[in-house]
């Protein structure tokens, strides 16, 4: 089958996760695997505004071409805003570290 590539889709939630694999055609792109998944169909509350994906844990556009084997990994959506998790953790520790230690 040298006009077709199989491609696994992954979607890792906080207690399952979701894959499927599909088969198509060679030079298909990542937006149309997808659609070939039918991802936003079994997770519409999925902001699809936001959608980001990789491939074996590098990001990658929609417009990616894939080859065959290929695991299109979709990231969840952030959350938290990291850099105000640092502050706030910054922030705890220097609470908690006002008292001097006795050096006697």
């Amino acid at each position: 089958m040298g006009n077709s590539i199989s491609i696994e889709v992954v979607y890792a939630q906080a207690g399952a996760v979701w894959r499927v694999v599909v088969k198509m055609a060679t030079g298909s792109t990542v937006e149309q695997a997808l659609a070939a998944s039918e991802f936003a169909e079994r997770f519409p509350a999925y902001p699809q505004e936001s959608l980001a994906v990789g491939i074996y844990g590098q990001v990658r556009k929609l417009n990616q071409v894939l080859v065959d084997g290929d695991r299109i990994e979709i990231y969840r959506p952030l959350t938290f805003d990291p850099m105000e998790s640092r502050r706030r953790r910054a922030e705890h520790r220097k609470a908690f570290m006002t008292k001097r230690l006795s050096r006697t």
